[in-house]
């Protein structure tokens, strides 16, 4: 099949003198966003040619610690929930959301 579209995602850091995060934003027109402010990016590439992960995690100084739990508690589940449509293996897929409950409960996200 022949490329008929492309589109672009690109974030956008701020760096304080030290070139640590102050400010996150980005764009995405086909999804409808502009220049959406954010606190913290996880990304993952996997290079095909090495069979390895590259991996770029930021956050803004100023994210919370609380919020950094819940936006990890929140990946975890994401990444459960597209290994299973990725692979078609539920019974891997939950263990994983075992494990996220796990977590979340570990950390309090989820009250009793």
């Amino acid at each position: 099949m022949a490329i008929v579209h492309t589109s672009e995602i690109k974030f956008k850091v701020g760096l304080d003198e030290n070139r640590v995060p102050e400010e996150i934003s980005w764009n995405a027109e086909d999804g409808g966003i502009t220049n959406e402010a954010s606190k913290a990016i996880m990304l993952s590439v996997w290079d095909h040619k090495q069979k390895d992960t590259l991996r770029m995690d930021l956050w803004t100084k100023d994210m919370p610690v609380d919020e950094m739990k819940q936006f990890f508690h929140q990946t975890l589940v994401s990444m459960s929930n597209t290994f299973e449509r990725a692979t078609n293996d539920e019974k891997m897929s939950a263990t994983m959301r075992d494990f996220c409950d796990y977590f979340a409960e570990k950390l309090e996200l989820i009250k009793k």
